[in-house]
């Protein structure tokens, strides 16, 4: 099990002004994947696609240079990276001097990879790009304007309940929130539920999805474990949950798991994000 206690959150921090990898924490997915049950075989596959706003460094003449950084952690990688020691590995970059914007791309992907445990692919949008940036909600029925029934905490899989006929739907939240598991500190996102199979009471599964409010959970965990109480306790067909948190330090993070092939939603901001 990782440590917590070891982690940059809830520390006083101390910057660094060069590059240095170490400041990099990871996170073994195993243990949390393990307290909802799933102690091999995950029933899910997909990715958590980062989007950092506060990425600056030098270019060879010592100019200020920035980007916005995109990058997407696979499911199937053994580790997650803590989202604070990016932000700090990041800052560390903004008084070191690189030969092009390549360049960066190149060493943040490998420094992700060596920390997750699994190849990285980089992309850095250039200030020229930034106008051209899409921005789109989240598809399907929104459940906000329903009362929400069942809610308790913390959340539970009995909260749901799904029977009568086999439709087809997708359904959405603007107000899901959780909290960092280490400081406390709320954490706010849309969450999607895509799924075919028994219709799902849509009141029980907003009220399940509210009970989140004071859940201590990684963004990714947080993702996992309403994929795995929907799989288990109401058996679709086909199930798909995605996440878009709300940016804390620069950096939004974006879950989404999938029972089947269908690949992971565009990279689009909500207007939160």
């Amino acid at each position: 099990m990782t440590d917590l206690g070891a982690s940059p959150l809830g520390h006083a921090t101390a910057w660094s002004d060069g590059h240095d990898p170490r400041l990099l924490f990871p996170v073994e997915r195993a243990p949390l994947r393990a307290e909802l049950g799933f102690a091999g075989a995950v029933p899910f596959r997909g990715v958590d696609r980062w989007n950092a706003y506060e990425l600056s460094w030098l270019d060879a003449q010592g100019k200020p240079d920035i980007a916005i950084a995109t990058f997407a952690v696979p499911a199937a990688s053994p580790r997650i990276v803590e989202s604070k020691s990016v932000k700090l590995y990041l800052t560390a970059l903004n008084l070191v001097r690189f030969a092009s914007r390549e360049e960066v791309g190149e060493v943040i992907a490998r420094d992700l990879a060596a920390a997750t445990g699994t190849e990285i692919d980089v992309e850095l949008t250039a200030p020229d790009a930034f106008a051209r940036l899409p921005r789109a909600e989240l598809d399907g029925h929104c459940l906000d304007g329903l009362e929400p029934e069942g809610a308790a905490e913390p959340p539970t899989s009995g909260m749901l309940e799904a029977g009568g006929e086999v439709v087809a739907e997708t359904v959405f939240t603007r107000l899901f929130r959780s909290v960092c598991p280490v400081t406390g500190q709320p954490d706010y996102a849309s969450v999607q539920v895509r799924y075919r199979g028994a219709r799902i009471d849509r009141n029980r599964l907003f009220g399940y999805l509210l009970s989140y409010r004071r859940h201590p959970g990684f963004h990714e965990h947080c993702v996992e474990k309403i994929f795995a109480d929907v799989w288990t306790r109401c058996r679709p067909e086909t199930l798909a949950v995605y996440a878009r948190f709300t940016r804390r330090g620069g950096i939004d993070i974006n879950p989404f798991r999938t029972s089947g092939d269908d690949p992971a939603p565009s990279n689009v901001r909500t207007a939160r994000q």
